[in-house]
């Protein structure tokens, strides 16, 4: 009976699997791989270098997402249009918009998170820049343009800080160990 239910749950998890997914990629490039790099991943990519739409667990090199990504993905480099998960690597890059933790872990400490766009969530790093950010950056030196919320770090940057607006000379922007905006 164990081995029915078993069976059943595989074949379901199949076939509720569209055409344009897959639940498995490897990849050495975005153009050598198992499925193309149209294909929505959900489950598990391991790449060299590999650029998918996913939903799933990333491991590899270079880890790209494109669209609106969802998933963990660690790698020396990660990159992505839109994601919403974990990215742990040396250098995390996402272009649209970020929700969730950018950083790096164990063996791997991040060296440069970047978020263009929206970002809510927690980026820990030697270096942290941010458009529009909500959360916490964690590192030497972090940069935003917009923040609702703290950071700390040696040297902590936010263009447009309204605590500081009617400051003469647009004084205190950045600060050393901590700074916020709410």
């Amino acid at each position: 009976m164990k081995k029915i239910l078993i069976i059943a749950a595989l074949v379901a998890s199949v076939a509720g699997i569209k055409a344009d997914e897959s639940a498995f990629q490897a990849s050495l490039t975005p153009d050598i791989a198992i499925h193309p790099n149209t294909t929505q991943i959900n489950g598990v990519a391991l790449d060299i270098w590999g650029e998918n739409p996913q939903h799933s667990l990333n491991l590899g090199f270079v880890n790209g997402s494109t669209g609106d990504s969802k998933g963990f993905s660690w790698g020396l480099v990660n990159y992505n249009d839109s994601y919403t998960g974990v990215q742990w690597g040396l250098v995390n890059y996402s272009k649209n918009s970020f929700i969730g933790w950018q950083g790096g872990v164990f063996f791997c400490p991040c060296l440069v998170n970047v978020s263009k766009g929206y970002f809510r969530g927690f980026q820990e790093g030697f270096i942290n820049v941010a458009e529009d950010a909500h959360g916490l950056q964690f590192g030497a030196f972090n940069y935003t343009e917009k923040l609702n919320g703290v950071q700390i770090g040696f040297i902590n940057v936010i263009q447009s800080n309204g605590w500081f607006d009617d400051c003469p000379d647009k004084l205190a922007k950045g600060f050393p160990i901590v700074n916020w905006s709410f």
